[in-house]
């Protein structure tokens, strides 16, 4: 065994110790040797379906509808049950029912009369179980029956169980099937059967980040995750503010508001969490009465009221104008940031109606800013204040957002290595040469694994940390990760926010990317990423989100081969028009990779009347050989130093070390 030596024990002490506190869950031989031989069956079966999806954007319809499907998942299931023993139309009939079953049954028991309905009920209950059957045959009994639903999960393991004593078992099955729709429990049952099919289909999701901003529903998204039944979270720069902004941190709350406004997605804040923002409307409405805000239009979709237009304009810039002010005083409060470059509200000309960078003149849209002290430009006035403090106290004690935010700490980090894959939201920092950036945290250098390392420790600090001074070095952290030039998740020189709503210069709204991404072709840096995360690079790869892959003009997911993926496609109908699709999805089971492209998803009413899915283009990025098993994943390597700690349990009870207590 691999364990530290304590002081003043030997490593046998140690060991025994370990053993007699298992023995204490397996109190016999036989109890250990049947635990041994579970793990060992475990070992042999396939590997379970691995579900990524990035840069979600609060699109909850389209997030709900992949994740019931599968990525096409369910559907290819039909087709293999199936074949062409089904009609198109019944396998599209038969994929909507699994995904919506409740609303379906709905339809159908409105059109369908009492004779019709039990034929119906019989047919729909045939082919739901061959589904299951299907799906759940990768998996342990025990895995299975601990996804079953309580209500059913005798009735459902029955079906699902091949029952040699049997001797006729289509009699047997069908009696079954008539019993629950004579009792009147068919619609149940339906429902019942199409959640376990979702659940099985995928054993385990990942998010590659950014759940939040721009879409109307980055709540919905959260209150789904927080119940599914196995999940990761690899922070995106959206969710990072987000989290920052629960902790309580000013500059991170101005932003989360500004571009809830600037989306016009303000009910986000205000109906999805309960957030109350008239404090900062009447300050608007007062301050900003009078006030130009053109610069500050808001990019509003379909479902946006416009009589809230004005007064949301007003607010954004009011947001805004605060932003800047609590983030120049944060950078001058942490000097090591090096974004000094980033104080812009000192170098206005108000008479010229300019920026003045380095003698250079830049013509400003706006600069009607009554709130700005031109000696002291970064000094929120006492109405600021006031209004920062009563969104603070708002911010945290926002009991669903809370949740939502530890949840997204408990499940996730800034990347994840599993199963020979590295997860990460945006960019590994590094100069054109393929070096990795070092840079200053605290007086701590850091580049590559270090730099995820430490900026994740200090960002768990920002929000769980009792020491004020403490507290406040990781929520400026969490501020750097989301905006900073040499932060993971950012992967750009600068946040041009100031010069997007002032400038017109393009040269100076430009956000220049990290060299990351010119190099995601180059072998040797893809390599070497790889191997400072500890992978194995001849059968390892990056998942990658964070940058749309723009198909329209040709780009590519694909990169050195295919040792790298780079999955956000345009889940965020803000993207679509640049990427010409809705977002990549990537499926990994047993027998390799598939990369999913989805065409835009119309609603969930017209999936569900109209049994439109969401048309997706996939293909196979890899294959494997030989059908992954459980034995080859991180799950597996687990189980066999189980399996190795028990056989050394066994040993100790044969040798006369322990007794069993039988």
């Amino acid at each position: 065994m691999t364990k530290a030596k304590a002081a003043g024990e030997s490593m046998d002490d140690l060991e025994l110790k370990y053993l007699k506190s298992l023995s204490k869950q397996y109190p016999t031989i036989a109890a250990a040797s049947t635990e041994i031989i579970n793990l060992q069956a475990i070992l042999n079966l396939p590997k379970g379906t691995e579900h990524f999806m990035t840069d979600i954007h609060g699109e909850y319809e389209q997030f709900n509808h992949i994740l019931k499907n599968g990525s096409g998942s369910v559907r290819r299931k039909i087709d293999e049950e199936f074949g062409n023993t089904l009609s198109i139309k019944d396998k599209k009939s038969l994929a909507t029912l699994i995904y919506y079953p409740q609303e379906k049954l709905d339809i159908v028991m409105a059109e369908e009369d009492e004779n019709s309905i039990e034929d119906w009920y019989k047919i729909t209950l045939h082919r739901l179980v061959q589904i299951t059957k299907r799906v759940s045959s990768k998996y342990t009994r025990s895995k299975v029956r601990k996804a079953l639903p309580k209500d059913f999960s005798y009735i459902i393991e029955e079906l699902i169980t091949e029952k040699a004593e049997v001797q006729d078992k289509e009699a047997y099955y069908n009696e079954i099937i008539h019993t629950i729709i004579r009792i009147g429990r068919a619609p149940e049952f339906i429902v019942a059967l199409s959640n376990l099919i979702q659940r099985l289909v995928i054993d385990h999701l990942h998010i590659v980040g950014d759940i939040f901003d721009r879409g109307p529903g980055p709540h919905i998204i959260l209150d789904t995750l927080c119940e599914y039944h196995s999940v990761d979270v690899q922070w995106g720069n959206h969710d990072i503010v987000w989290m920052g902004a629960a902790s309580g941190h000013l500059a991170c709350i101005a932003n989360v508001i500004r571009m809830a406004a600037r989306y016009g997605n303000l009910d986000t804040l205000e109906e999805g969490y309960g957030i109350n923002l008239i404090p900062l409307a009447t300050f608007a409405l007062d301050v900003y009465k009078d006030v130009d805000c053109e610069a500050f239009a808001i990019k509003y979709n379909t479902d946006y009221d416009t009589k809230d237009l004005s007064l949301d304009m007003k607010m954004h810039k009011a947001i805004a104008i605060i932003q800047f002010k609590l983030e120049g005083q944060l950078i001058m409060r942490r000097p090591e940031f090096a974004m000094q470059d980033r104080l812009l509200l000192e170098h206005i000309d108000y008479e010229q109606k300019a920026l003045v960078l380095d003698g250079v003149s830049y013509p400003m849209k706006d600069v009607d800013f009554p709130t700005i002290n031109r000696n002291r430009p970064y000094e929120l006035t006492e109405q600021e204040e006031q209004v920062m403090e009563r969104l603070r106290q708002a911010f945290v004690k926002c009991e669903k957002l809370q949740k939502h935010v530890r949840f997204l700490f408990s499940k996730g980090g800034l990347y994840k290595v599993y199963n020979s894959n590295l997860l990460y939201h945006g960019c590994v920092p590094m100069d054109e040469e393929g070096n990795f950036n070092k840079v200053n945290v605290y007086g701590e250098e850091c580049s590559g694994k270090a730099l995820y390392d430490v900026l994740e420790h200090y960002a768990r600090k920002g929000y769980y940390a009792h020491d004020l001074q403490e507290k406040l070095k990781g929520q400026d952290i969490i501020w750097y990760i989301w905006a900073g030039p040499n932060s993971p998740v950012f992967g750009k020189d600068k946040m041009a926010t100031f010069e997007r709503y002032f400038l017109a210069d393009e040269e100076l709204r430009r956000e220049r990317k990290n060299a990351y991404y010119r190099l995601l072709d180059s072998e040797m840096v893809v390599n070497r990423i790889l191997q400072e995360f500890g992978l194995d690079e001849t059968r390892s790869h990056i998942v990658n989100g964070h940058v749309p892959v723009e198909r329209k003009k040709g780009e590519s997911p694909v990169h050195c081969g295919g040792k790298l993926l780079v999955i956000d496609g345009g889940f965020s109908k803000a993207y679509q028009d640049k990427t010409g699709i809705a977002g990549y999805t990537l499926v990994v089971n047993s027998y390799g990779m598939r990369l999913v492209a989805h065409e835009p998803f119309e609603s969930t009413e017209s999936a569900i009347r109209q049994e439109t899915d969401i048309f997706s283009d996939s293909f196979i990025l890899e294959t494997t050989a030989l059908r992954q098993k459980i034995a080859d994943t991180e799950i597996g390597a687990e189980l066999r130093e189980s399996i190795h700690q028990l056989e050394e349990l066994l040993q100790a009870y044969r040798d006369g070390i322990l007794i069993e207590k039988g």
